[in-house]
């Protein structure tokens, strides 16, 4: 798994599949440098204001990818990067077809490179990107997933990191299984069996990309979800004041019938884990650490792999579902009601829940897909 540092990547897998041990050592500090100065000065280098951990992850990632494409283009490593590599690398984003708001993200990432070299040694390093790109969100939307999309990911959920039934797999397939299975616990293989197989194919990951897909939860919600939120009974999220991401109201999100059953099978296989004794926690990482946009966007990577979902140029990130979801909850209804599925309290002026009711919005979440 890629490095971290203060829960801010240091390098991605294709970087650490690049570089050689020395250059990655090197190649690491250099980025711990620049990562303690996004987190502790980066938003405002004069009042010692840094950003928050989620833009510093953003940038870094952004970073990391543009340092490879300097690397690329001088067939070379190298730390030394200038405002001509930035350039460049704009231009190049400018021929792509992307998002403006992802080409928008890299111009940002690379204007705080620029003002960390400027602070950090004292010399002038202003920089007049050679093209500007607006994140408007009123006029740039973000990528999102189209309705065959949502399908596709909806199934891919239930046959990721799927294991076959451990009594029907055959002598070689079970083995094979129990080696990679006594790998991620770290233990013997002798000590591998029903238990560790059946906590790989529980219906976490199903629950977790099910919920999102009808309620179109924030990674910060995610994070803060807890096993009293769902009410299996009436087919709904009960989020309360105090665990809402915009902390104004009290939400009750309605979800599909086929996601209440996978809640369902989920709260039953979460009962069995030991890393859930003693938290409310509804859906934790296989670490046992609440989940962030990093780890959900890692997640969403590795489920879209095995779909037919075309990635490349596209900026998809856990946010991609839920700006679905307001979209065809939108068509399907109409701008208040996917205020309220989303627990937005306005569209412009303040929009409450019960404007639009609970039945409602799941007969349009069962025409969404």
């Amino acid at each position: 798994m890629p490095a971290k540092y203060r829960n801010v990547p240091l390098s991605t897998e294709q970087t650490e599949a690049q570089l050689t041990p020395r250059q990655l050592k090197s190649y690491h500090d250099h980025r711990k440098r620049l990562i303690d100065w996004l987190l502790t000065r980066g938003k405002d280098p004069d009042r010692g204001h840094g950003y928050a951990e989620a833009t510093a992850q953003i940038r870094a990632y952004r970073l990391d990818k543009f340092y490879r494409a300097v690397w690329d283009a001088e067939d070379r490593y190298t730390e030394y990067v200038t405002t001509s590599h930035a350039d460049a690398w704009l231009l190049h984003l400018d021929d792509r077809d992307l998002s403006n708001s992802y080409k928008a993200s890299c111009m940002k990432a690379l204007q705080s490179l620029f003002e960390w070299k400027a602070d950090t040694t004292n010399t002038d390093w202003n920089w007049e990107p050679v093209k500007h790109f607006s994140s408007d969100p009123a006029h740039q939307p973000r990528d999102f997933l189209t309705r065959e999309e949502r399908d596709q990911l909806r199934e891919a959920a239930l046959t990721y990191n799927a294991l076959p039934n451990y009594y029907e797999a055959d002598d070689d397939e079970r083995d094979k299984h129990l080696r990679d299975l006594a790998m991620r616990f770290g233990k013997p293989q002798a000590e591998i069996g029903v238990e560790e197989w059946q906590q790989v194919s529980n219906w976490k990951v199903p629950s977790l990309i099910w919920t999102t897909l009808d309620a179109g939860l924030r990674p910060v919600e995610i994070g803060k979800a807890r096993v009293s939120w769902v009410d299996t009974e009436n087919g709904v999220l009960r989020i309360p004041k105090e665990d809402s991401a915009k902390n104004t109201e009290n939400w009750h999100t309605p979800i599909r019938d086929r996601t209440v059953m996978a809640l369902e099978q989920w709260l039953t296989n979460r009962n069995r884990l030991d890393k859930y004794n003693g938290t409310d926690a509804l859906w934790l990482t296989r670490y046992g650490n609440p989940y962030d946009s990093n780890a959900l966007n890692g997640l969403l990577r590795r489920v879209l792999e095995e779909t037919e979902i075309a990635t490349e140029d596209r900026d998809l990130t856990w946010y991609s579902i839920r700006h679905s979801v307001g979209t065809y909850m939108t068509r399907e209804e109409d701008l208040t009601a996917a205020a309220s599925q989303l627990r937005h309290k306005s569209t412009r002026t303040t929009v409450k829940y019960d404007q639009t009711p609970v039945e409602d919005r799941r007969d349009a979440l069962d025409k969404m897909g």
